[in-house]
C-alpha cells in the first residue's frame, strides 16, 4: 500500500510497501502507460493528500520519477519513512488470528471511538482490535485493493469518498443479517447503504456572536436571514467552496428561495448567483475547522457558518456564541470495510456493534456528534442530546447532503463536485 510521507508545496512524497515509491513533481511530465492504475488514480491520490493540506501548491501535478525504495530510504530520513510503514504494515500474526485493524482518527474523536467502540468490542469478542489513530483516503483504500495488500480491516470515509470507492468496486458489501432487527430499524434510512452505515452525523449549522446579537434581540433565523444584511447587518464568514464537496452551496439555494425538496438536482449557476450577492459582506472563506472556530473566538465576525462541534466547544468554554439549529445542513461519515481483506467476517461484526443503540448512546457522551441510531436517544441524558444534531427536533428543519448528485457524473467527464470546484476557482478571483 502506498502511504502518504510528507506533502510540501509542489510536491508530494508517497511510500509503498512494493518497489517503488513516487515522486510527484509539477516541474515534469510522465508516460501515462508507465503508471500502474492509470494516471485519473495517481492524480485524485496526490489531490487528496493536498487537500488535507490547505495552501499546498495545486497547480500541475505532475510525476517526476519512480525510484527504488531502496535509494528512496538512503535519500529520506529513513526514521520518518520506517515510520510510515511500520503504520500501515500488517503483522503476520495479525492476518491469521483475525485480529483487525481499525481507523479511529486521531485527538479527542480518536479517542471516544477507542473507549465507546474498540475496547467493548474485544471484551464481548475477544477479537484484538489494533486502533489507528489517523484518517483514511479513498486513495488509500483504493491502493490497497488493487494491490492486494489490505492493511486495515475496517475504516470511515466521508459521505463522497465512500460513494466513489463503492462505485470503483473497492468495498465490501454491508452484511446486515447480522443485526438484530430492533437496531436496524433504529438507523436513519439514509444511513444504510450496501456498502457502508454511517458512524457518526455532523452538521454545518448559522452561528451568532452572542454581543452583536443577544437572545433578546432579533435574529437570523433562516439561510434567507443570512443574506439580508440590510436587516441584520453585521460581519459574515462562510465555508470555502474550494473542494467543490463542501461549500455554501445548499445554503445560497435556500437564502434564494429554493425549498428543501427542491435543491437536487442543484442549479449551479443558480447558486453562484445567489453567492454573488453575498460575496462582499464575507470577510473569508474559511477552509477548516480550526480556522472557523478561531474566528469566532476572537470576535472577528458577527455570523458565521460553522461546523456543530467547534461552535460547541466555544459555548462550552463560554464564548460568546451561540448555534442556531433551523435549516442545519446534515453530513455522515461510514464505516467501510476494504474489499477482500483477510478479516471481513470481524470487520462486519465490528461495524454491527459500532452501530448499536447503547454504543453509539457512549460515544455522544465522550464526543458530541450525531449517532445515526435514533434509539441511541432513550439512552442519552436530554441535557447531552440537544448538543446532537441528529436530536429529533432538529432534524425536522434540516437538510441532509445529497451525496450521490455530487458523485454524479456529467458527459463532459466531471462529477459534480469537479464542476463545483472549477467553477468556484473562477468565481472567488473575480
Amino acid at each position: 500500500m502506498a502511504y502518504i510521507l510528507e506533502v510540501r508545496p509542489g510536491a508530494c512524497i508517497l511510500l509503498g510497501n512494493g518497489p517503488t515509491a513516487a515522486l510527484y513533481n509539477p516541474a515534469y511530465d510522465f508516460n501515462d502507460e508507465a503508471l500502474p492504475y492509470g494516471i485519473g488514480f495517481w492524480v485524485s491520490l496526490v489531490e487528496t493528500a493536498l487537500q488535507r493540506h490547505p495552501g499546498r501548491s495545486r497547480k500541475g501535478i505532475k510525476m517526476n520519477l519512480w525510484i527504488n525504495r531502496r535509494r528512496f530510504m538512503q535519500t529520506t530520513s529513513s526514521a520518518i519513512a520506517a515510520g510510515a510503514l511500520s503504520s500501515v504494515r500488517r503483522p503476520a500474526s495479525a492476518q491469521s488470528s483475525g485480529e483487525l485493524r481499525v481507523t479511529v482518527g486521531g485527538g479527542d474523536w480518536g479517542k471516544a471511538n477507542i473507549e465507546a467502540y474498540v475496547k467493548p468490542f474485544e471484551a464481548e469478542t475477544s477479537v484484538k482490535v489494533t486502533p489507528i489513530t489517523d484518517d483514511t483516503n479513498l486513495g488509500q483504500i483504493e491502493l490497497m485493493v488493487k494491490s492486494g495488500d489490505i492493511t486495515l480491516d475496517v475504516a470511515t470515509l466521508g459521505q463522497g469518498s465512500a460513494l466513489t470507492a463503492a462505485r470503483k468496486g473497492v468495498l465490501e458489501k454491508v452484511d446486515y443479517s447480522g443485526f438484530k432487527k430492533e437496531e436496524l430499524d433504529g438507523i436513519f434510512e439514509f444511513a444504510k447503504q450496501p456498502f457502508g452505515i454511517a458512524a457518526l452525523i455532523y452538521s454545518y449549522n448559522m452561528v451568532y456572536n452572542t454581543e452583536s446579537f443577544p437572545a433578546s434581540k432579533p435574529r437570523p433565523i433562516t439561510w434567507a436571514d443570512f443574506w439580508n444584511v440590510e436587516k441584520f447587518p453585521g460581519v459574515r464568514t462562510l465555508v470555502s467552496g474550494q473542494y467543490g464537496s463542501e461549500g455554501p452551496w445548499e445554503e445560497a439555494l435556500l437564502a434564494d428561495g429554493v425549498s428543501v425538496d427542491q435543491l437536487y438536482p442543484m442549479d449551479i449557476d443558480r447558486v453562484f448567483a445567489s453567492l454573488d450577492k453575498i460575496k462582499p459582506h464575507i470577510r473569508k472563506w474559511w477552509g477548516t475547522g480550526s480556522e472557523i472556530q478561531q474566528m469566532l473566538h476572537d470576535k472577528v465576525v458577527d455570523l458565521a457558518q460553522s461546523y456543530d462541534g467547534r461552535a460547541l466547544l466555544l459555548m462550552d468554554q463560554g464564548a460568546p456564541t451561540d448555534i442556531n439549529r433551523n435549516q442545519a445542513k446534515l453530513q455522515w461519515d461510514y464505516w467501510v470495510i476494504p474489499k477482500g481483506g483477510p478479516n471481513v467476517q470481524n470487520a462486519q461484526k465490528f461495524i454491527e456493534f459500532a452501530t448499536r443503540a447503547d454504543r453509539q448512546a457512549a460515544f455522544a457522551q465522550l464526543f458530541p456528534e450525531g449517532p445515526s441510531n435514533r434509539k441511541a436517544f432513550k439512552l442519552i441524558p436530554d441535557k447531552v442530546a440537544r448538543k446532537l444534531p441528529t436530536y429529533p427536533d432538529y432534524m425536522k428543519s434540516s437538510v441532509s447532503v445529497n451525496g450521490q448528485w455530487y458523485n454524479d457524473i456529467g458527459p463532459d467527464g466531471l462529477s459534480n463536485t469537479e464542476r463545483l470546484t472549477q467553477r468556484w476557482n473562477e468565481w472567488v478571483l473575480q
